[in-house]
């Protein structure tokens, strides 16, 4: 078992590139199945990302690879 407060600790990060996303800011949730339907992670952009920011990064659940002790692996399609 693992708590969303643990999950929020961990780096999320692109298998196909290897490229740091970020942490999870939020989670998307089924209420009618109880589920998680994705994780959010908040798009870097701007001087230390604190000016203007792109859009977040919504990860299918489906689309998490393994959840490791400091990282979740994630399949997510690599954008320019």
């Amino acid at each position: 078992m693992i708590r969303i407060s643990e999950l929020r600790e961990r780096d999320v990060v692109n298998v196909n590139d290897g490229r740091r996303l970020g942490m999870i800011r939020d989670l998307e949730l089924d209420l009618e199945k109880g589920a998680i339907k994705a994780i959010i992670v908040p798009a870097a952009g701007g001087i230390l990302g604190k000016l203007s920011r792109g859009k977040d990064y919504l990860i299918p659940w489906e689309k998490i690879v393994k959840i490791g002790v400091d990282t979740i692996l994630v399949d997510h399609p690599v954008t320019e």
